[in-house]
C-alpha cells in the first residue's frame, strides 16, 4: 500500500510464536499508545495475538517493526498484516 505523509490507515495483524503469557499484549498497548494510535489487542485460542490498530501510517509502520521485534521474553515467528481503509470506530487502546 503507498505510504502518503499524514495518511490515516488502520490494519489487522496476527502475531505468531511465543507470544502469550509473556506481557505481550501490555506492549503492544503501551507502544500503541506512545505512538498516539487508536484500538486493541487481544490473544486467541490458537495461541496468537490479534492487533487491530488506527492512526497515522507512519506511526503504524512503526508499530509493525515492534511487533515484529516482539517483546524480549516474547518469540515472534511470523506477523500477517492487512491494511485497511480507517474506519473511525475505535477509541483508546485496550486488552482485550
Amino acid at each position: 500500500m503507498p505510504n502518503t505523509p499524514g495518511e490515516h490507515l488502520q490494519f489487522h495483524a496476527v502475531i505468531h510464536g511465543w507470544v502469550q503469557g509473556v506481557g505481550f499484549r501490555d506492549f503492544t498497548r503501551r507502544s500503541a499508545l506512545l505512538l498516539s494510535l487508536v484500538g486493541w489487542v487481544r490473544n486467541l485460542p490458537d495461541g496468537t495475538v490479534e492487533v487491530d490498530a488506527e492512526g497515522e501510517r507512519k506511526a503504524l509502520d512503526r508499530l509493525s517493526d515492534l511487533l515484529r521485534q516482539g517483546f524480549p521474553s516474547a518469540s515472534v515467528s511470523e506477523v500477517v498484516v492487512e491494511w485497511r481503509e480507517k474506519d473511525g470506530g475505535l477509541e483508546g487502546f485496550e486488552i482485550r
